[in-house]
């Protein structure tokens, strides 16, 4: 019995863990529908546009525009990987560079790119330095459809064909009655070793 259930747990971690782990990959995920990423991709930490872009955020003024407008900054900076000034772990950042196609020419310029709240990507041009006016220009020149998006609710979740088996007619146009609950299965017999 004990070999059964490991063979089967070794079986369930090799099967269901490359899945689990794909789904994980997108740092961005999170950010879905809620807030817009501001992902900055830097040669090193020592780029003038990223530091300029940190010594702005760490005005008030600055800060409050930046949350009121409900962006995230996602920093990679050589292989290292940040949100918000928090590190991401090495597998995060690489799904990071990997999702927006960066290549070893795009690292020897900083490259800026805004994502809304619809995963939509809209590169940032900025010559020399990015100033934090041209960031809230371009959330706010973003489409009106893109701003009206907000974070489904549970209720939002349920998919198509529920929605769909809820609402069945039966077959003279009437909706349909519920199903009866199914009778419950008598217990497993115990298995001979």
């Amino acid at each position: 019995m004990l070999v059964r259930s490991l063979t089967f747990a070794t079986l369930l971690a090799i099967v269901a863990g490359p899945a689990l782990a794909a789904d994980s990959d997108d740092p961005l995920g999170q950010d879905l529908y809620k807030a817009r990423a501001l992902v900055v991709l830097a040669p090193s930490t020592a780029d003038p546009t990223l530091r300029a872009l940190n010594a702005a955020l760490e005005d008030p003024a600055t800060k409050a525009a930046f949350q009121e407008r409900k962006l995230v900054l996602y920093s990679v900076a050589g292989m290292m990987g940040k949100r918000d000034g928090k590190d991401l772990d090495q597998q995060a950042t690489m799904a990071l560079i990997r999702q927006f196609k960066f290549s070893a020419r795009d690292t020897v310029v900083t490259q800026v790119v805004l994502v809304g709240k619809d995963g939509e990507q809209h590169r940032i041009e900025h010559p020399g330095t990015l100033e934090p006016k041209a960031i809230f220009d371009a959330v706010d020149q973003l489409p009106a459809a893109e701003k009206a998006i907000v974070p489904p609710t549970v209720a939002d979740l349920k998919t198509d064909a529920t929605k769909a088996k809820e609402a069945k007619p039966g077959k003279d146009g009437k909706t349909a009655k519920p199903a009866k609950p199914a009778k419950p299965l008598p217990p497993p017999k115990p298995l001979e070793d």
